[in-house]
């Protein structure tokens, strides 16, 4: 079985975010890039996949020449091949943008199974890999937390609410969406950093676009602000004033 496994290389969690000179994007003069983290929990179950039941696991990233660190740091975890999809206006295209690029990829390739990650820990938006998988014309997933091999494709184990999951039988190919924590990350090995060396990146360019999808006017931080009240009369008065403003103002309740 051939897995196509996407990753975004993203700043690391603890990256201090700064705004570039010209106010419309971040500063990434000073920043270090890292995997994804919950592509690399997708990274981690075409791993687990490939150990049970054979086959060869690829992994693909788009963006800038940095993002070759990323790939190299997939295949020392034990990422077969890899393919870099050099882009340097991914921040102009928006989530259908992104996938078509990631499409022509895949297309090429032609795997039995694609994963992704949920989201991407920079934007967040949970939609890349459900639109790629519209664009292939192949079943999909999403908030997967296990992935069981059978005779007949696939099946997983979604995620709900409220502590409930669903499982699903599928055909192949397909596309899942996988969910950070339902497996324990692996750390690349001496041995695996040096056998990355050796194996495989292929490079291809993104396909042009006519016009920038996203145009980005400002970039900023949260504005911080502080407003204090007091709220006055019995225990009972204060409670009930309290619970009407968490529910109707603050909407956490």
């Amino acid at each position: 079985m051939k897995i196509l496994v996407a990753i975004k290389q993203v700043p690391e969690r603890d990256a201090q975010i700064g705004i570039a000179a010209d106010g419309r994007w971040i500063d990434e003069s000073d920043l270090n890039y890292t995997i994804n983290e919950p592509d690399a929990y997708a990274l981690e179950e075409a791993l687990q996949l490939k150990e049970k039941n054979g086959g060869e696991v690829v992994v693909m990233c788009a963006g800038p020449e940095r993002a070759a660190s990323t790939l190299r740091e997939a295949l020392a975890k034990g990422a077969d091949r890899a393919i870099h999809i050099e882009a340097e206006d991914l921040g102009e295209r928006d989530t259908l943008g992104v996938a078509q690029v990631l499409a022509d990829a895949a297309r090429d390739e032609a795997p039995d199974l694609i994963l992704t990650g949920l989201q991407s820990e920079d934007l967040g938006l949970g939609q890349t890999g459900v639109v790629l998988a519209e664009l292939l014309g192949i079943p999909h997933a999403t908030i997967i937390m296990q992935v069981e091999k059978t005779d007949t494709g696939l099946r997983v184990k979604r995620e709900l609410e409220d502590g409930w999951f669903q499982h699903v039988e599928m055909p192949l190919p397909a596309l899942l969406t996988i969910q950070s924590g339902g497996n324990k990350l692996r750390y690349a090995t001496l041995m695996g950093i040096k056998k990355a060396k050796t194996k495989e990146t292929k490079t291809v360019q993104a396909a042009a676009t006519a016009s920038p999808s996203i145009t980005l006017e400002r970039v900023y931080l949260p504005e911080k602000q502080k407003k204090t009240e007091m709220l006055t009369g019995t225990p009972d008065e204060v409670a009930t004033k309290l619970v009407e403003k968490l529910k109707f103002e603050v909407r956490v309740i």
